[in-house]
């Protein structure tokens, strides 16, 4: 260890970013990373040993939040030796272990999927999914009750004197009132836009907000503010329980319970969906102006998981916009086959990357093509 830690000095004594050029920089970037996660194995592992959070945060400069944190995961790996050993080889951080370590002990043998996936996917990922199988283990587990006992409100005011409200809400009592002020703000950056007042869309999302909550401002939109997936046999069986192969949850967020959610269809649009396999629709539409019940099917995400839409690019769920790989206005279809998700920013980037190549030239009218476009 001791020669190990001479030799990182020495590399930092030596290192010189400026002089490296791409390339350099990524392989270095890469051996650093690996010291790290093999570091990182020791300080977790010594971390459970010592199982004292404050000692902890005292030999590593961290948080004492960061610090309990190290110490459970060492706890919690001491019974998962796939993630354990991937982990002492420095093929995956402290924070991917983290999560991967969490689902197995919710549903064991989960590991070994969410290895493949922290070694092939994004950190944002592989959390989302280790979420996913711990919410759905748990959702037989009393898992309404506890979200319902863990609802919380606090607020504090920071340095420059502006108020910080923090709530903690049960999915579906959340979920609608996101979907209500992203809806408004959504309006007001367009608004904005086209008047020439530009402004970063989080300003207009905090302005949202503070109208839904002083006002109680009424916002009309095409899609339902709250969507709730749920198994025909659930309903049948009275809505008492869920199993294996069946589902009640909100797509892209979670499980829900059963009784929550015959509460909600009690005063609901009810729809039905029917899918064979991994195929739930195929269709052609030579418009851009899409039914509202195409718009659902589409937001529900891809079958059978149904978990919502994320974009295809950084796998961010925040303002998914629907996006043709093929550009629209060059001719290209508006099918699923040629439809994507992607967030405001990737959206943006794309489209600036499409223009830069000159592919949002239109199609030449008269040139031979298929169904007319309007």
């Amino acid at each position: 260890m001791d020669e190990a830690i001479r030799q990182i000095e020495k590399s930092n004594i030596d290192l010189e970013p400026e002089v490296l050029d791409a390339r350099a920089a990524r392989e270095l970037l890469s051996l650093y990373a690996k010291a790290k996660k093999l570091a990182s194995y020791g300080e977790t592992m010594l971390a459970a040993k010592l199982d004292d959070a404050t000692v902890v945060a005292r030999a590593t400069g961290v948080s004492l939040g960061k610090a309990k944190a190290a110490v459970d995961t060492g706890n919690s790996l001491k019974g998962a030796d796939h993630v354990r050993d991937a982990f002492k080889s420095g093929e995956i951080s402290l924070d991917q272990a983290s999560e991967i370590a969490k689902a197995d002990q919710a549903s064991p043998g989960s590991s070994t999927g969410l290895l493949k996936v922290a070694q092939e996917e994004s950190f944002q990922a592989l959390r989302e999914k280790s979420r996913k199988v711990v919410l759905e283990a748990e959702q037989h587990r009393g898992l309404a009750e506890r979200q319902h006992d863990a609802r919380r409100a606090r607020s504090y005011q920071d340095e420059l004197g502006m108020i910080t409200i923090n709530l903690l809400l049960e999915p579906h009592v959340g979920v609608p009132i996101v979907n209500r002020a992203e809806t408004e703000a959504e309006r007001r950056f367009r608004a904005a836009k086209k008047g020439g007042r530009p402004e970063p869309f989080d300003r207009h999302l905090a302005d949202a907000y503070a109208c839904l909550l002083s006002k109680g401002t009424t916002i009309k939109a095409r899609k339902p503010e709250l969507v709730v997936l749920v198994s025909h046999e659930i309903a049948k069986r009275g809505w008492n329980d869920v199993v294996e192969g069946e589902v009640c949850k909100i797509p892209g967020v979670g499980p829900i319970s059963p009784q929550r959610a015959s509460e909600i269809a009690s005063d609901a649009f009810l729809s039905g969906l029917f899918y064979d396999g991994t195929d739930l629709r195929h269709f052609h539409r030579w418009t851009r102006n899409t039914p509202p019940e195409v718009v659902l099917a589409l937001q529900l995400g891809e079958p059978p998981g149904f978990d919502g839409v994320k974009c295809l690019d950084c796998g961010c769920r925040f303002r998914n916009e629907k996006e043709h790989t093929a550009p629209h206005v060059a001719g290209g279809l508006a099918s699923t086959t040629n439809l994507k998700w992607r967030c405001y920013g990737c959206h943006q980037k794309k489209t600036a990357e499409d223009r830069r190549k000159g592919k949002l030239t239109p199609p030449d009218p008269d040139a031979e093509r298929g169904p007319p476009w309007p």
